[in-house]
């Protein structure tokens, strides 16, 4: 398998989620199978099936994050000089020359995207186009609604 790119911070988000599955989700799931086994009769368990189920889940997504950290490639940015490049980890304002709207995007993994909180996937049409790319550079960029012009107007290794 490739090597996934993720920064420091969502990597920890992973193993603290990971920690939380195997030391506190793992041991109530066994305990409401052992709970429900006592009730008798398995085929018409209702408990036993809903916490069966909830062990798969739970089982599925440790296997998820241990490959996915067993695969990562951690990037610490805030270690690498600030030379204005837009990259992976990278703090980056843009400003949309036509509407004047300005916005900070951070450029994260697949699994740390959150557009909410203004984290935006390395693999997104945004960081595709911004990639590379320096301050006070003015790009084009391929959008839902058409070409968008924007200009970098920061670029922070934070």
């Amino acid at each position: 398998m490739s090597q996934i790119p993720m920064t420091v911070q969502g990597a920890q988000r992973l193993r603290d989620e990971l920690h939380e599955l195997k030391t506190v989700k793992r041991p109530a799931i066994i305990e409401a199978i052992a709970e429900a086994r006592e009730h008798g009769d398995l085929k018409e368990n209702a408990e036993y099936h809903a916490a069966r189920e909830a062990q798969g889940f739970c089982e599925g997504r440790i296997q998820d994050i241990e490959g996915k950290l067993s695969n990562a490639q951690i990037i610490d940015i805030s270690k690498l000089n600030n030379n204005g490049k837009v990259i992976f980890g990278s703090t980056v304002t843009i400003l949309n020359l036509d509407s004047e709207e300005e916005v900070t995007y951070k450029i994260v993994g697949d699994d740390e995207a959150d557009i909410k909180n203004n984290l935006i996937s390395v693999n997104s049409p945004i960081a595709r186009g911004l990639i590379g790319k320096s301050q006070d550079d003015v790009v084009n960029i391929t959008t839902p609604s058409g070409v968008v012009e924007f200009e970098i107007t920061d670029v922070q290794y934070v």
